[in-house]
């Protein structure tokens, strides 16, 4: 098992945890201790891993990421209303290289999975995502990466792998399994006008981060559609985190932030969700405990619909084009949005599992006015109809 490789949660964590109310998270959640070893995995849903590995980190990190004291601010916090088992599994070990911390986080992150677990991963440094990426393989699936983050993290062509290249190796190295990745809050100034074209060529979704502070409920389909979530915290601003260096002062507030974060929590589709580059500054590790406590908080209100396995709880919209009729589907439960995709005909296409495009009601209107959603056109140009 590889979860035999994880480190216990440390004495000091445990200490304060005694301190805490029955009803924190703390006392609610099982932990693996070095006393106990770890905690039964039977009937849970969620597990939060912390890894200290920034090894590949663009700009060297200063200090060891502390993780310890997120883990004390997100215990101190009340469990919700939530029907949902939580385990702490303690801390990925940092290899002898960095393979060998991104073969052990591959082989847990898989595990769980495996299992019908959601890992709650906090990371010093967003370079992890790949070998979180790469625990998929094995499922022969296609994936849908969601990245909160300022930058797009493409790097350069020559580049080894850091926290600002990831993607690039994801998008490149075989097998490619993946098959769209959304940038949410991207800022202008800190990305090429090359990388921007590249986005555009490989039909990726982009969403600057004005637009999304205008109306932030154009991410919810887009987190709606997701597998894994990544939440780069540079995409926070400063003054939300404590002025640190590495931020910038202009990003989410912590009301959106949290927002997203509550948005992929409800996607049934998220299967692994992160939360990287942080610092120790105290105000930082209360953000990133909130942000892990409103997952959370999704994740426990989760309502797996679907139009095509219970057509009457949807009232059904069919538009006619002139090539093709438009199928919109309304949940009468959520409220929520879907565009009805057409299957592919070749049976060895990976994505012919695939039926349903998240939408919202505004591509609904605009369809209405004849004018084809750029989900929809994007979507057909990967070859998803």
């Amino acid at each position: 098992m590889a979860l035999e490789f994880l480190l216990p949660v440390s004495d000091k964590v445990l200490a304060h945890n005694t301190l805490l109310p029955g009803q924190a998270i703390g006392n609610k959640i099982s932990i693996h201790t070095e006393k106990n070893g770890i905690p039964s995995l039977k009937g849970v849903q969620l597990a939060f891993i912390g890894v200290h590995e920034c090894r590949n980190a663009f700009e060297k990190k200063l200090h060891r990421l502390a993780i310890d004291a997120i883990r004390i601010q997100w215990y101190k916090l009340m469990f919700g209303n939530w029907n949902c088992a939580v385990v702490d599994l303690g801390d990925v070990p940092e290899g002898a290289e960095v393979s060998d911390t991104y073969f052990v986080l591959n082989q847990v992150v898989s595990e769980l999975v495996g299992q019908g677990i959601v890992p709650i991963i906090v990371g010093a440094t967003q370079d992890i995502t790949y070998p979180i990426y790469r625990s998929f393989d094995a499922s022969g699936k296609m994936v849908n990466i969601v990245s909160i983050d300022s930058r797009f993290d493409f790097g350069s062509h020559d580049e080894l792998i850091s926290s600002h290249s990831y993607m690039s190796k994801i998008i490149t190295e075989k097998p490619t399994n993946l098959f769209n990745f959304s940038n949410l809050g991207y800022q202008s100034y800190f990305n090429a006008q090359e990388a921007l074209d590249l986005m555009d060529k490989l039909y990726f979704d982009a969403y600057r981060l004005g637009s999304l502070t205008n109306d932030l409920s154009v991410a919810e389909p887009v987190l709606r559609g997701a597998h894994i979530v990544g939440i780069d915290t540079r995409a926070i601003r400063a003054s939300e985190m404590g002025g640190g260096s590495e931020f910038s002062p202009n990003g989410f507030d912590g009301r959106e932030i949290c927002t997203l974060s509550r948005y992929a929590g409800l996607s049934d589709t998220v299967t692994v969700f992160g939360v990287f580059e942080s610092d120790n500054h105290p105000q930082s590790t209360q953000m990133v405990a909130q942000i892990i406590w409103y997952f959370m908080e999704g994740f426990g209100f989760r309502h797996p619909e679907s139009p095509l396995e219970s057509p009457d709880d949807f009232i059904k919209f069919t538009l006619p084009f002139e090539d093709r009729d438009l199928v919109f589907y309304k949940s009468q439960f959520s409220q929520r949005w879907w565009m009805g995709i057409s299957f592919l005909e070749d049976p060895d296409n990976k994505t012919n599992t695939t039926a349903l495009l998240p939408c919202t009601e505004q591509d609904y209107l605009d369809a209405c006015n004849h004018n084809i959603p750029e989900r929809w056109f994007k979507a057909q140009k990967k070859g998803f109809i």
